[in-house]
């Protein structure tokens, strides 16, 4: 077993590095556009009734690229959580 010393600023300098390509990568990964499956996960619901409701209502955004395919906005999606949530007591 190896160890391996640095001097306190040095890895604080680390850890930051690592943060920031953390969260790069975590940023990449996150697509704007999600498929049914997708925002239907995100949104914690199993119907796909309840996903045409929301888009019915003008509750998420969606995009409709071509005749059978839809496409939700992820960020309205978050919105939408986000302006339902309730705060703890």
């Amino acid at each position: 077993m190896q160890v391996i010393c640095l001097e306190e600023a040095a890895f604080y300098t680390l850890i930051e590095e690592v943060v920031v390509r953390l969260k790069d990568t975590n940023d990449r990964k996150k697509e704007k556009w999600l498929s049914d499956d997708q925002a239907m996960q995100l949104l914690n619901i199993k119907s796909k009734t309840t996903l045409q409701k929301l888009r019915d209502e003008g509750k998420i955004r969606f995009s409709q690229p071509q005749k059978k395919i839809i496409l939700y906005d992820r960020n309205s999606i978050e919105e939408y959580l986000d302006k339902n949530a309730r705060n703890t007591f």
